[in-house]
C-alpha cells in the first residue's frame, strides 16, 4: 500500500539511503534540483564543486574508501559531458560509481531542448551500464539496478539518465525501498584450485601480484596469512598497495622486474596484464607458469596464456592457499628477493639523500615519507614525482594510498582528497601533486575550503609537464622541447587567495617543518616545493611516457 507523495528525486535519495550512501557530489543543475530537496530529508550530505569532472572523481574516491557505490549528480548536456573523464577513469580503475545526469523532458525529447544530447549511447562504451529511467515509478527497482550492475563482478562505474519530467513528477510511493544491494564472493572450483596446489607445490620460485581486486575482495589478512605461511614474496599493485603492509618482511616493491625474470610461478590476482606488467611479456621468465585470479573474465589469458585461470573471490582463494600448503616453504627464494630489493633500496637512498637545490624528486619523497604514518591517507596525482614517492613511501595498511589507477588522469588530487578527508575527519589527507595536475582541479581548494575540510596538497613543482619534457628533450633536444613548460607559479598564494593556507620552499631541510605547520593550521593547505626539472634525469630513474 503507499504510504506518502513524493516527487522523483525524492525516490531518488531514498534508494541512495537504503543503499548506505551518505554523500552526493555535485555542481547544480536545474535539471536535477528535486534530489537536493530529496538528500535534505534523508541526512545525505551533499558536497557541490567548481566542475563535474571533479564532483565524478570525488565519487569515485567515495567508492574505493567504502567499498560501496560513490555516486555524482550533473546537470545534463556539459554538465554530464564535464564528468565524463571521471567516468573513464572510475572504469580503468575497477570503482563502482554512479553518475546521475539530468536530461530534458520526455515529453521533448528528440524536439530540440536546452543541453538536450544523446548521452546514454555516449557512455556505453565505458561504463558497466548505461540507461534512462523512463517513469518516476520505476526509479527504487532501476537504481537497484544500478548498484547491482556497479558492484557484481568487475565493479565498474553506471551512468543512469533521469529526465526532468521524471524527477519533477510526484506519485504515490511505496512503503520500502529494495534492500541495500550486497554481492556474494564467489568461491574457486575445487579442480581449480587442485592445480594451484600441484603448481606451487612444484614450485621452487613463486610470486605472489596482489592487484586490485584483493582490497575489493578485503583479502589482505588472508594475504598475509599466506606469505607467513609459505614465505611467498609478494609485490602489490594498484589498491592493492597496503592490503600487505610495506613493512612486512615479505612485501617488496623495488625488485620486481628481477624477481619476475626468475619466478617459475606468478600468482597473479586481480591485476590485469597491461603496461604496469610489461604485458605480461617483457621482464618474466618465459618458462613460468601463471594462475591467474580475476573478477573480470574478460582479463583471463589476455595478453599471456594461464595454467589456471579462474574467476573468483581473491579471500576465498588465499585462504585455501595458505590452508591447503601448509608445510611448503620457501625461504631461499624469499631470501634472494629480499637480497635484490636491499641492493636497489641501498642505490636508492643515495638519491633520497640528495642535498640539491632545487630539490631532486627523491628527496622530496623521502622528506614526505617522515610525515606520513598510519593515520595518513596519501593521493598521487602526477607524473614523475608521484612515481618517485611510489617507490620510496612506505604504505601499511589497505585504502591508505589513492592513484587515478591505469588510466593516468591527472586532476583526481583535490576530488579524491575532499571525499577522504570528509569520510574521515580523524584522519590527515596529502595529496602529492605535480604542479602540472595541481592546476587541472587545484580551484577545487575553493570546496575545501567551503567545507572546511583540512587537506593539505604538497607539489613538487619543476615548471613543466616533467614525465612528458625529459624524454622530448632526450628525443629532439631542449630547442625543440615545446608545449611542455611551465611557470614556476606560486600555487602556495593560490590557495591563500582561496582561503586557504600557503607556504613556498626551496631547501630540502624546510619540506617537513612547512607540512607540520600545514598540518596545524587547521584549513586547506598548500606546501609548494621547488623541484629540479633535470632531478628525476639525474638518478637514472626518469619514469618515460609509456605508450
Amino acid at each position: 500500500m503507499p504510504s506518502q507523495f513524493a516527487h522523483g528525486g525524492e525516490l531518488v535519495a531514498r534508494s541512495l539511503a537504503a543503499q548506505g550512501v551518505s554523500t552526493l557530489y555535485t555542481l547544480c543543475g536545474g535539471h536535477v534540483a528535486p534530489i537536493y530537496d530529496g538528500c535534505l530529508n534523508h541526512n545525505i550530505a551533499v558536497i557541490d564543486f567548481r566542475h563535474e569532472q571533479a564532483a565524478a572523481h570525488a565519487a569515485d574516491a567515495y567508492a574505493r574508501l567504502t567499498r560501496n557505490v560513490g555516486v555524482a549528480l550533473v546537470t545534463a548536456g556539459p554538465g554530464v559531458t564535464d564528468a565524463v573523464t571521471g567516468v573513464a577513469n572510475a572504469y580503468q580503475a575497477r570503482s563502482p560509481m554512479i553518475l546521475l545526469g539530468g536530461a530534458a523532458p520526455l515529453k521533448t525529447k528528440g524536439m530540440g531542448a536546452l543541453q538536450e544530447m544523446p548521452q546514454v549511447e555516449m557512455f556505453r562504451t565505458f561504463t558497466k551500464a548505461s540507461f534512462t529511467i523512463e517513469r518516476t515509478e520505476d526509479i527504487p527497482e532501476q537504481m537497484a539496478e544500478a548498484y547491482r550492475h556497479a558492484l557484481s563482478g568487475r565493479p565498474g562505474p553506471v551512468f543512469v539518465e533521469l529526465p526532468f519530467d521524471v524527477l519533477f513528477n510526484a506519485i504515490d510511493a511505496p512503503e520500502q525501498m529494495p534492500a541495500r544491494v550486497v554481492v556474494d564472493p564467489v568461491p574457486p572450483p575445487v579442480s581449480a584450485v587442485q592445480a594451484m596446489f600441484d603448481l606451487l607445490r612444484a614450485a621452487e620460485r613463486p610470486l605472489i601480484i596482489a592487484g586490485t581486486q584483493v582490497y575489493w575482495d578485503d583479502a589482505g589478512e588472508a594475504l598475509r596469512e599466506l606469505t607467513e605461511a609459505t614465505a611467498m614474496p609478494v609485490f602489490t599493485n594498484g589498491a592493492g598497495r597496503g592490503a600487505l603492509s610495506m613493512a612486512h618482511p615479505h612485501c617488496f616493491k623495488a625488485a620486481r622486474s628481477k624477481a619476475l625474470r626468475a619466478a617459475d610461478v606468478v600468482l597473479l590476482i586481480g591485476t590485469p596484464l597491461d603496461f604496469r606488467l610489461k604485458y605480461g611479456r617483457d621482464d618474466w621468465n618465459p618458462d613460468s607458469k601463471l594462475i591467474q585470479i580475476e573478477n573480470d573474465a574478460a582479463e583471463l589469458n589476455h595478453n599471456r596464456l594461464a595454467e589456471v585461470a579462474v574467476v573468483a573471490d581473491a579471500r576465498l582463494v588465499l585462504e585455501a592457499l595458505a590452508e591447503g600448503l601448509q608445510g611448503v616453504r620457501f625461504e631461499p627464494w624469499l631470501a634472494q628477493v629480499a637480497e635484490w630489493e636491499r641492493a636497489r633500496n641501498d642505490k636508492q637512498a643515495a638519491w633520497e639523500r640528495l642535498d640539491d637545490v632545487p630539490v631532486n624528486h627523491f628527496r622530496f619523497a623521502a622528506e614526505v615519507q617522515r610525515l606520513v604514518d598510519e593515520n595518513t591517507i596519501v593521493i598521487g596525482d602526477g607524473g614523475d614525482i608521484v612515481s618517485a614517492c611510489a617507490k620510496v613511501l612506505t604504505v601499511t595498511r589497505a585504502g591508505q594510498w589513492l592513484d587515478p589507477g591505469p588510466l593516468g588522469c591527472l586532476g583526481v588530487g583535490a576530488p579524491f582528497a575532499i571525499a577522504a578527508q570528509h569520510l574521515y575527519p580523524e584522519r590527515r589527507v596529502l595529496i602529492v601533486s605535480g604542479d602540472g595536475s595541481f592546476g587541472l582541479n587545484g580551484f577545487e581548494f575553493d570546496t575545501a575550503v567551503r567545507f572546511g575540510l583540512p587537506i593539505v596538497a604538497i607539489v613538487g613543482n619543476d615548471a613543466g609537464w616533467g614525465q612528458i619534457r625529459g624524454p622530448q628533450v632526450q628525443m629532439v633536444g631542449a630547442e625543440r622541447a615545446i608545449a611542455t613548460s611551465l611557470a614556476p607559479t606560486r600555487y602556495d598564494k593560490v590557495v591563500e587567495a582561496l582561503g586557504g593556507y600557503g607556504e613556498l620552499v626551496t631547501m630540502p631541510g624546510d619540506i617537513v617543518p612547512a607540512l607540520e605547520r600545514a598540518f596545524a593550521v587547521g584549513k586547506p593547505a598548500c606546501v609548494n616545493v621547488m623541484l629540479d626539472p633535470g632531478g628525476m634525469g639525474k638518478t637514472g630513474a626518469s619514469s618515460p611516457y609509456i605508450v
